[in-house]
C-alpha cells in the first residue's frame, strides 16, 4: 500500500503549494480550497466525527480503468490519458470510503470548469464503468440534461468508447435509436433523460450524469436523480457544468453552496467539489488568470482564448457574455436591468441575526399583498456610519402554500420550516390575516426591547390595516409606489449594497431569492423603481426594504436639516 501511486494527493499538494504542475502555474482560490479540503480530510480520516478513510489504491484502480479506454474520435485512435485534475476528480470520487461499510463517501459531485475541459468525456467514462464494471447488478444509469437531445451527448460519448474497443463491444448492446445502452455483465441500462422525456419520475440511479446544469431552469431533474438514489447504499449523481449568465438558476445556488463548503462555512462530507474559476477581482483580460478556469491548459488553448478575447472586447454583447461564462467559467449577470450587483449583495450577508439588534432603534416597512399572495415586512436598523441591518420576514395563507410553491418554482415549504415565513390560518387559510403581522412584530419588539421609530407602508390593500398599525404608537407613513416617489430610496439602497454597507442574515434564503428577481423600470424622467422580472417571481421582501429605506433616509435628511439650521440663521431669515 505504501508504494501505491497517489496522483490525487500529489495534485492537491502541488496546487495548495502553488507549484507549477501539469502545464499550469496559476490557480484560483476555489480550486486551492478544493485541494485543501482533501489534505485536511486526510488528517482527520477515521475519526469519530469523520468516519471516512482514504484508499489510494482504489483511486488508482479507478484511474487505471479510465486510462485503458480508447478515444476513437479524430484521425487516429489514441489511449485516454487523464490530466492530473481529471485524476483528482475521478480518484477522489472512488477512493474515499466509509471506514466501517466500505461504501463510497461521495454521493453527489459538482464539477465546474471552462468549456472543452473534458467534462462530457469524464462522465461518459463513468457511465461505462458504473454500468458494467463496479460489481453492482442491474444498475440504473442516466445521462440527464434539460432536453433529451442534450442528454444524448454524454450517452454518445460512452458509445464511442464502447465501439472503439472490440473487447468493450462484446460487453454492451447499443440501441442508439432508443437512446439506450444495455450492460451485458450486470444487466444494467444506460438511458438519456431530459425534461421533455415521456417519463421523468420513478428512477433509482446508481450513477447519473447531470449535464450543463447552468442551463436547467429548475432543479427538477437533479432532485429526481438525488432523491431517487436515497435508498441505495452507494450511488453518485455527478453535475458537470460551466458558469452561466442567469444568477437565479438552481446551478448558481448549488455553486454558492459548494463554495461555502470548501470555505468551511458548511459541512457536507458526501458532496464532492471541484471548481476551477477565476477569483472575483481578477482582470478578465490578464492572460495569466485564464489558467485558473482552464485546467486542461496548453499553448493551443492559450492561443484560442486570445482570439476569443479579441472578439469579446471588440464586439461586447453576446460575444463578451459567452467569453466570460464559457471560456473563463465566471458567473456573469447578463441582464442590464438587474437591480443589484448580486455578487455585492451576497457579500453583504453575514451571521448577524435579529437577536444581535436587541434594544436598538429601527423602522418597519410593510408590503401588503392582495388576497393570498406573499406579504412581507422589513425592519431596518440604522447602525451609524452609513451602515444598516435588515431583518426580513414574510407571511402567506396556509392553503395557498402548495399552489405558490408550484407556480413560483420556489421552496416555500422549506422557508416555512426555516422560520422565514409565518403561515396564516384564519380567513379560511386563503387570504392573509393581517393580525398575524401585527402580532409577529409586537412579540418581536417586546422580546428584544426594540425601539420602533416609524412604519412605512404600501397604501395598496392597507386601508383596513391602518387602525391596527396605530397601536404601535409611531408615525405611519404612506409610501407612494411610483418611480418619482421611490427613485431616491431605490438608488441609495443600491449604492449602499455596492459599498457593502448593508447587513442581513445570510441564512435568509427567501430574502436573497427575492432580490435575484428584482429588476428596475423607469419613467420618462429616468427615475426608477424595482419590479419583478417574471410574473410568478415574488419581490415582496425587496419592496418592503425599499419602502422602509425611503422612510429611514427621509428621517435622516430631516435630522440633518434641523441640525444645520441654527437660531442665528432663522433670525437672519425672518429679520
Amino acid at each position: 500500500m505504501d508504494n501505491t501511486v497517489d496522483r490525487v494527493t500529489a495534485f492537491a499538494k502541488a496546487i495548495v503549494n502553488g507549484e507549477p504542475y501539469d502545464a499550469r502555474t496559476t490557480y484560483g482560490l476555489n480550486e486551492i480550497a478544493c485541494c485543501k479540503r482533501h489534505l485536511n480530510d486526510l488528517k482527520r480520516q477515521g475519526s469519530d466525527d469523520f468516519p471516512y478513510i482514504w484508499k489510494p489504491e482504489r483511486a488508482q484502480y479507478r484511474i487505471n480503468f479510465a486510462e485503458c479506454l480508447t478515444i476513437g474520435e479524430g484521425k487516429k485512435r489514441q489511449q485516454l490519458k487523464l490530466r492530473e485534475f481529471q485524476a483528482f476528480i475521478k480518484g477522489s470520487q472512488y477512493g474515499w470510503v466509509h471506514k466501517d461499510t466500505g461504501f463510497r463517501r461521495f454521493r453527489t459531485s459538482y464539477v465546474q470548469v471552462a468549456r472543452q475541459c473534458g467534462k462530457s468525456t469524464d462522465n461518459a467514462e463513468n457511465t461505462v464503468y458504473y454500468s458494467n464494471f463496479d460489481g453492482y447488478m442491474y444498475p440504473q444509469i442516466y445521462c440527464v440534461a434539460t432536453k433529451e437531445d442534450q442528454a444524448k451527448i454524454v450517452l454518445k460519448e460512452a458509445i464511442k468508447f464502447i465501439e472503439t474497443d472490440g473487447d468493450l463491444e462484446d460487453e454492451f448492446k447499443i440501441q442508439e435509436y432508443k437512446s439506450l445502452i444495455t450492460a451485458k455483465r450486470t444487466g444494467g441500462e444506460v438511458k438519456a433523460l431530459g425534461r421533455d422525456s415521456k417519463t421523468i419520475s420513478g428512477h433509482r440511479p446508481y450513477y447519473a450524469s447531470v449535464d450543463e446544469y447552468y442551463a436547467h431552469p429548475t432543479n427538477q431533474m437533479y432532485k429526481e436523480m438525488a432523491d431517487g438514489a436515497v435508498e441505495l447504499d452507494e450511488s453518485l449523481v455527478s453535475v458537470i457544468t460551466t458558469a452561466g449568465f442567469d444568477l437565479t438558476v438552481p446551478c448558481k445556488e448549488l455553486y454558492d453552496y459548494c463554495v461555502s463548503i470548501i470555505q468551511g462555512d458548511y459541512i457536507d462530507d458526501t458532496q464532492f467539489i471541484y471548481i476551477a474559476d477565476m477569483d472575483k477581482d481578477d482582470d478578465i483580460w490578464d492572460e495569466k488568470n485564464w489558467q485558473k478556469s482552464n485546467p486542461l491548459w496548453s499553448e493551443k488553448r492559450l492561443n484560442n482564448l486570445r482570439a476569443s478575447a479579441v472578439k469579446a472586447k471588440a464586439m461586447e454583447g453576446d460575444e463578451l457574455r459567452n467569453f466570460i461564462t464559457k471560456a473563463l467559467n465566471e458567473w456573469y449577470q447578463a441582464s442590464r436591468k438587474q437591480y443589484l450587483n448580486l455578487r455585492k449583495f451576497e457579500e453583504c450577508g453575514s451571521n448577524t441575526t435579529i437577536e444581535d439588534m436587541e434594544s436598538k432603534e429601527c423602522y418597519l416597512g410593510l408590503d401588503l399583498s392582495s388576497g393570498g399572495d406573499l406579504t412581507s415586512g422589513a425592519l431596518e436598523f440604522p447602525l451609524g456610519g452609513g451602515k444598516y441591518y435588515f431583518h426580513s420576514h414574510s407571511f402567506m395563507p396556509c392553503n395557498r402554500l402548495q399552489e405558490h410553491r408550484q407556480t413560483d418554482n420556489a421552496p416555500y415549504d422549506m422557508w416555512v420550516a426555516d422560520g422565514l415565513i409565518t403561515l396564516t390560518e384564519t380567513l379560511g387559510g386563503y387570504k392573509t390575516d393581517y393580525k398575524y403581522i401585527i402580532q409577529y412584530y409586537k412579540n418581536l419588539i417586546k422580546k428584544l426591547n426594540l425601539k420602533l421609530r416609524g412604519i412605512a407602508y404600501d397604501p395598496h390593500n392597507a386601508s383596513a390595516f391602518l387602525q391596527d398599525l396605530e397601536e404601535f404608537g409611531v408615525d405611519c407613513v404612506e409610501i407612494v409606489q411610483s418611480c418619482k416617489s421611490l427613485n431616491d430610496a431605490t438608488d441609495d439602497f443600491k449604492n449602499t449594497v455596492d459599498a457593502t454597507s448593508i447587513d442581513y442574515d445570510k441564512k435568509n434564503k427567501l430574502f436573497i431569492w427575492s432580490f435575484k428577481h428584482a429588476v428596475t423600470v423607469s419613467n420618462s424622467f429616468g427615475e426608477i423603481k424595482i419590479d419583478k422580472d417574471l410574473r410568478v417571481k415574488r419581490i415582496d421582501p425587496c419592496d418592503a426594504c425599499i419602502d422602509v429605506h425611503k422612510l429611514v433616509i427621509t428621517k435622516k435628511d430631516e435630522f440633518n436639516a434641523s441640525s444645520y439650521v441654527t437660531d442665528e440663521m432663522l433670525d437672519k431669515l425672518w429679520g
